[in-house]
């Protein structure tokens, strides 16, 4: 028998397993023991390879691909601490509903906890974040192969968001040439081969009924926050809400153009405060809310019913309303649901935001990350998308830029870290093949500067905005001591990317003036290749810009 040999045909069926579950994307980090996996990946001719040399931005361009197909991605990595780098894409995956499977290599048992290389124990290392968890024992042809196969449908069957970890342990020795060891144990599946279903069916199907009684709320004075959605349902849920006469808080990844821009500055008007008290019914569609006032204002408003619609299980509402939990795509909630044209009850928030608006008009001109993100429509790729970063970046796009209604916006919201954004951007561009704007500040870019090697094979023209503040100028919007803030807490790195970009073979660019932004834009465009432009900042300017419009806005 041929040890190896086998190992592959296991590991072939739990690839062709997972093309069942919609698996086409794999994306594959260097490893011996994970050998089996890699080799059987590579020989599947339906699925796309991907490759990266660091574990960490391995599992966020998953992530990015899983948000953009909204198709399971599987990830393969080798033993040891290559696994545990994983674990910021799986949080993320768990926190925002993609689907990510973890196909982890494993040494066999009897060579964990004796002091072998490169082994730890992984079963369960990722405690309660995979949404389901499979080990698996080593390859044996003792085992069925029917037993293989439906482990596996059977935790693809029960994902409804988030991730499968699936550990893979290998014996030795791991390559070979392919004999006749296990092929009657491979096709004792028989025509399953030969089609293109799970072995083992389950249908798992989460949806909250319609809401009787929606016909009486929809004539009362309402409030619609709209939070992360898809492009279709955010223009959807705008027209929707216009037809209501119910004034949209868009958050800046609702997709929805945001009919009310600069919320995150009428709400601290007491005006637009005193308004919003009149509204009966809040209706939230989708989770993960950015603005700051907005989410003061969520979580102190009191109407009769707040109903929060998100595909997502879970209460996903940190200001524990008394209400409805509705477990639905939101689509086909809004379809489910439809508005009824009446007369929009608000007066003074639709003039208080066209003033907030016309108050960050008139500070375009100086160039600096907040004029940048009341700009940002101008600059985004016709028929493209856009992915953005966290920290001060996109809060400041969510206070001041409006963007277009169905325009695709991504972003890592769940967790809300630096890590990986980069690579995620990657994948989102590789997942759709669509030209791409990624903006980030220096710090991000920092913490995943190896994904810079991913920008090499875009397919359609990528550009990364770099925004150097030096350091996490997020900081200077909270109460952090000012003594000691920029060692602790903003830690300024005073580098620049040029030579990053260069070591990567990537264009670099970095313009001093909106003319120089206009034109560097305008030639990215042009060709399928990345271009990184870094946008050199005073510092606290930003925050400062921020500050400074939240107090004029306030006294409107």
């Amino acid at each position: 028998m041929s040890v190896s040999a086998f190992n592959r045909r296991w590991a072939a069926v739990i690839l062709e397993a997972l093309t069942r579950h919609g698996v086409q994307h794999v994306c594959i980090a260097p490893g011996s023991r994970s050998t089996p996996l890699t080799l059987a990946a590579a020989e599947h001719s339906a699925l796309i390879h991907h490759t990266h040399f660091d574990e960490r931005g391995l599992g966020h361009l998953a992530l990015g691909l899983a948000k953009v197909s909204r198709q399971p991605v599987a990830v393969i990595v080798t033993s040891g601490t290559a696994v545990a780098n994983l674990y910021p894409a799986l949080i993320e995956a768990g926190l925002t509903g993609e689907k990510l499977v973890l196909l982890t290599a494993d040494r066999p048992p009897e060579l964990i906890d004796c002091g072998a290389n490169q082994a730890i124990r992984q079963p369960g290392m990722f405690a309660s974040h995979p949404s389901q968890t499979l080990s698996l024992p080593r390859p044996s042809e003792d085992i069925p192969a029917r037993w293989l196969v439906s482990s596996i449908d059977n935790a693809m069957g029960q994902l409804h968001a988030g991730g499968v970890h699936i550990n893979c342990p290998f014996a030795e020795p791991l390559y070979g040439d392919m004999d006749d060891t296990g092929l009657a144990w491979q096709q004792a599946l028989g025509n399953w081969w030969q089609g293109d279903k799970p072995w083992l069916r389950e249908a798992l199907h989460l949806e909250s009924e319609k809401q009787r009684d929606w016909f009486f709320w929809r004539q009362k004075r309402g409030v619609i926050v709209a939070g992360r959605m898809s492009a279709a349902a955010g223009k959807k849920a705008a027209e929707w809400a216009n037809t209501l006469g119910w004034p949209l808080i868009g958050d800046v990844l609702s997709q929805t153009g945001q009919p009310l821009p600069c919320a995150d500055l009428w709400l601290g008007n007491a005006r637009a405060a005193a308004e919003l008290e009149q509204a009966q019914i809040v209706v939230q569609l989708g989770s993960s809310l950015t603005g700051k006032r907005l989410l003061q204002w969520q979580a102190a408003c009191e109407p009769d019913e707040y109903w929060l619609v998100d595909n997502l299980p879970g209460r996903l509402d940190p200001a524990q309303h008394r209400g409805r939990r509705l477990v639905c795509d939101i689509e086909r909630w809004l379809e489910l649901h439809p508005a009824e044209k009446r007369k929009a009850w608000c007066v003074d928030i639709p003039r208080l935001s066209e003033q907030a608006w016309q108050a960050a008009v008139a500070q375009r001109d100086a160039f600096g990350e907040a004029q940048l993100a009341h700009r940002i429509r101008d600059y985004l790729p016709e028929q493209g998308q856009l992915f953005v970063g966290n920290s001060l970046v996109v809060r400041l796009i969510d206070a001041l830029g409006q963007l277009p209604a169905g325009y695709p916006v991504y972003s890592n919201r769940g967790a809300s870290g630096i890590d990986g954004l980069i690579s995620t951007a990657a994948g989102v561009q590789r997942g759709s093949a669509k030209s791409t704007l990624a903006i980030v500040g220096d710090l991000s870019a920092l913490y995943d500067l190896n994904a810079l090697a991913l920008l090499r094979q875009v397919s359609a023209p990528f550009v990364l905005i770099v925004v150097n503040n030096n350091g996490g100028q997020i900081f200077s919007l909270l109460p952090t001591p000012e003594a000691v803030r920029s060692r602790f807490y903003a830690m300024p790195q005073d580098v620049h990317f040029d030579h990053a970009a260069q070591m990567f073979g990537l264009r670099y660019a970095r313009p001093q003036s909106w003319a120089q932004l206009d034109e560097v834009m305008s030639n990215a465009w042009r060709q399928p290749a990345a271009t990184v432009i870094e946008l050199v900042v005073n510092d606290t300017d930003g925050a400062q810009m921020l500050q400074h419009l939240l107090a004029q806005v306030s006294h409107l």
